[in-house]
């Protein structure tokens, strides 16, 4: 019980942080703009939009049980979503519409299946979802990249005398991460379209085992009716373009997750959860109105980092305990190299890092990371982050605040 109520405060707290500056106040439109632009979003009504999608996709056999080791003993390939959508673009006479002229951004809701309701459930996952123009392929038709990330409720999870084979999804509440590539088809000046391919993603984030994850390769095919739209005839405005500067980014998170190991060929689960909090302080130089990129300099306490090597002398699988290993073991600092796709409202940033300051196998090496970096004014952002581990090891969730120094934006 207390796993389960973790897991979903965690996921909560991930839909929060998305919607935060998406569900309740469009003044967002100006939290990347200097203080004399800030009446824009009074001045500049937004256009807002409806769209629905169908996505049928092929469910990716990364386990045994999606293979049919399961109470079907079939194959559990295929996947169906139906997902409601609403967002809204800037207009094009406001400065982040001239910033940035084909970005919208909204929320979302889905209905999930994968025609196994009794081992895995049918989730229905929230999300927030951004998108825009990569390149305009004819006067009606654009190329355009969508990316939708939130929470999904609604599963049936591993239960080891109910569905012991579902080591795929290990907990009720688990994140919803979705990248698509859609063709835009404007057929009515207020009506398009959209079909193309998407790769999805649901996991809990490593806060409860198992946490194999389950990958969706599909395809979409939807339709999107726009209102206020402006006038086609009309002159575009002027684009507007940052001026290249450097800008400091300041983050501190926190999370709690679940360790398991294998040792001499037996995997074992550590009992309970453990905390996780660091900081990252990263200079980023801004090259254009979409880019950013820079190191890191990335501080991390993990509690549970190297606890398989203090096992206590005499405990057993159904009774494992451990002694707490010394802060050195537990603590890191590294370096990482960061990317950054900067649009209105959200910022998506990657990086690469390793360990240069560490004690002990589970804090050597190499890292990754990916963050969703949410605006609430100009230079504060909501973070949400996963880190890996050696590009293979899942290793705990980012959930933070962030503030931006020295931002010319």
């Amino acid at each position: 019980m207390n796993r389960n109520m973790n897991t979903g405060r965690l996921l909560y707290m991930i839909c929060l942080l998305a919607f935060s500056a998406v569900g309740g106040k469009l003044e967002a439109q100006t939290v990347v703009q200097p203080v004399e632009q800030q009446h824009d979003s009074i001045k500049y009504a937004p256009i807002h939009q409806i769209g629905f999608d169908i996505r049928p996709g092929y469910v990716a056999p990364t386990n045994s049980f999606l293979e049919g080791d399961n109470a079907q003993q079939k194959r559990i390939n295929q996947s169906l979503s139906l997902h409601l959508k609403y967002a809204f673009r800037f207009s094009k006479d406001s400065n982040l519409g001239r910033l940035y002229p084909h970005a919208y951004q909204g929320i979302g809701i889905s209905y999930n299946t994968f025609y196994c309701p009794a081992e895995l459930g049918n989730p229905v996952a929230v999300y927030a979802f951004q998108g825009a123009r990569i390149m305009q392929v004819s006067p009606r038709l654009s190329f355009d990249y969508e990316w939708n990330f939130g929470a999904s409720f609604g599963w049936k999870k591993y239960d080891g005398q109910y569905y012991p084979q579902n080591e795929v999804i290990g907990s009720k509440i688990n994140a919803y991460i979705n990248l698509g590539l859609v063709l835009n088809w404007q057929l009515h000046p207020q009506w398009k379209l959209a079909a193309g391919v998407d790769l999805t993603h649901f996991s809990n984030g490593n806060t409860h085992y198992p946490n194999g994850g389950l990958n969706v390769i599909g395809g979409r095919i939807g339709v999107v009716r726009t209102f206020g739209e402006e006038d086609a005839s009309t002159d575009v405005p002027k684009r507007l373009y940052v001026k290249p500067h450097i800008s400091y980014d300041l983050v501190i998170y926190g999370a709690t997750r679940k360790r398991g190991f294998v040792k001499d060929g037996v995997p074992s689960l550590v009992p309970g959860s453990f905390g996780v909090a660091g900081l990252n302080f990263a200079p980023m130089y801004n090259f254009n109105n979409y880019f950013r990129a820079g190191l890191s300099l990335d501080a991390q306490y993990d509690e549970s980092a190297n606890i398989k090597d203090y096992k206590l002398e005499g405990s057993f699988m159904d009774d494992l305990k451990f002694h707490r290993p010394p802060f050195r073991e537990q603590f890191a600092v590294g370096l990482s190299l960061r990317a950054e796709w900067v649009m209105p409202i959200f910022s998506i940033n990657a990086g690469i890092g390793r360990n240069l300051i560490c004690s002990g196998d589970d804090t050597k090496g190499f890292y990754q990371i990916l963050a969703l970096k949410t605006y609430v004014t100009r230079h504060l952002f909501l973070h949400v982050g996963y880190q890996l581990s050696k590009f293979k090891d899942p290793n705990n969730l980012m959930l933070g605040l962030g503030y931006r120094f020295h931002d010319k934006r």
